[in-house]
């Protein structure tokens, strides 16, 4: 007999195979050991089974169920009592193995339904003929042959879990798509833990970019990318194919912003601009939209003033304004917390106005369709009022900043939609 390298946990059923759960619990040499068992089978386990344990675990426990036979009986005493046993342990998902050798039916559905979460192995010992030569091992127990079968069912029930990830990140809900692709890496077997590992590193990053760490979302994209690369030519889903041109071209974005050195980068401005359109279309938050998109208006018109003219609005200069502008900076602009002039938006678009600027006199042409919705902004629950702005309202504003920023959507990043 092989003992493999330590086990960190092991759930065993027994019911009067002694010698068959002696041979597990010494192979498999585990850190922690749970018996699940019927009270008919306790004495067995103290007199044939614990003596025999070449090296006892460093904690164990049973769970006894009060009939074998029935499974709600067996599933309700099981899952009442493993996780917090899991728990008191520390064991992690991943870390438990299931050994169904001396299980009932019912007590073998018991232990999967129970520990399916945990678990990223299940080990049985079958009779010879139990399945395909090639799925097990033949061993000798008390001079009878059996067949050391074991798998994990996570290889396939991945790709379940793996569309429920996928969701999550459609919806924008990244960092619990990145725990679940990390749940999923730790359950599957070595071979495919990289594809796991890549897309949850895809989801960190995209959740690091959603909250502006441009550079940490830069590397996290460029690190998957590289391994999501490899695992389409290892075998990943065929559909992944179809994903990657979008992930490397966002990473370009990223690339492009992170290593721009001006301190205006016309890069952040697209990126706020797409940012409020998911926050309206994946959220269905047009307050959050709102207060995006007034947010990129902003910023486009403070890259047009400091590209164009050297003005920046967080500490602009009155000399540097047109004449009709420059009283009204020195008396109502002064910020009280750092004795700098500051503009707002609107003095912003104005002052590109009257410096003869293209955005500057097309805000002026668009001002009238622009005042009122700028005004259900201002009485927004996220501006300075308690009125609640309608989906409709963020559109209009929206197609009112697309006309004067002369930015296109087709120009704006998108974020992927995962399909795997």
């Amino acid at each position: 007999m092989g003992v493999e390298t330590s086990t960190k946990a092991l759930l065993i059923a027994m019911t009067d195979d002694a010698p068959a759960a002696v041979y597990s619990i010494n192979r498999l040499n585990p850190e922690c050991l749970c018996f699940f068992v019927p009270e008919s089978a306790k004495g067995l386990v103290e007199t044939e089974v614990q003596p025999q344990i070449a090296q006892m675990p460093r904690r164990w426990d049973w769970v006894v169920t009060p009939d074998a036979q029935r499974f709600p009986a067996s599933y309700q005493v099981l899952a009442r009592s493993l996780p917090d046993l899991l728990r008191a342990w520390e064991v992690q998902a991943g870390e438990l193995v299931l050994d169904l050798t001396g299980a009932t039916p019912a007590m073998a559905a018991a232990m999967v339904l129970s520990g399916m979460a945990a678990s990223s192995r299940v080990v049985a010992l079958g009779c010879p003929g139990a399945g395909p030569p090639s799925e097990g091992e033949s061993v000798s127990i008390d001079g009878r042959e059996r067949i050391w079968l074991q798998g994990n069912p996570w290889d396939e029930a991945a790709a379940q879990a793996r569309q429920e990830g996928c969701d999550l990140f459609n919806r924008g809900s990244f960092g619990a798509a990145a725990a679940l692709f990390r749940q999923i890496e730790s359950r599957v077997s070595g071979g495919r833990k990289p594809l796991y590992h890549a897309l949850a590193d895809l989801a960190e990053g995209y959740g690091l970019w959603e909250r502006f760490h441009y550079r940490q979302a830069w590397d996290k994209l460029k690190t998957s990318l590289k391994a999501l690369d490899m695992a389409l030519v290892w075998g990943g889903p065929p559909s992944l194919k179809a994903v990657l041109p979008l992930v490397k071209q966002n990473a370009g974005f990223l690339e492009k912003l992170v290593l721009d050195p001006q301190e205006v980068k016309e890069a952040v401005a697209c990126d706020l601009l797409a940012h409020a359109r998911r926050r309206v279309d994946v959220d269905h938050h047009p307050e959050a939209a709102t207060v995006a998109l007034l947010r990129a208006l902003e910023a486009f018109a403070q890259l047009r003033l400091f590209k164009q003219y050297k003005i920046k609005t967080w500490d602009v200069q009155p000399e540097q304004l047109p004449e009709a502008l420059r009283e009204r900076c020195r008396t109502s602009f002064l910020d009280d917390v750092d004795g700098k002039y500051k503009m707002p938006l609107q003095a912003q678009f104005r002052a590109l106005a009257g410096l003869g600027d293209q955005m500057g006199q097309a805000y002026l042409a668009q001002w009238p369709a622009m005042k009122p919705l700028l005004d259900v902004a201002s009485r927004a629950v996220l501006g300075h009022g308690f009125e609640p702005i309608k989906p409709e309202r963020f559109q209009q504003l929206y197609d009112v900043v697309v006309k004067l920023t002369g930015v296109a959507d087709s120009s704006l990043p998108q974020f992927p939609n995962l399909r795997l």
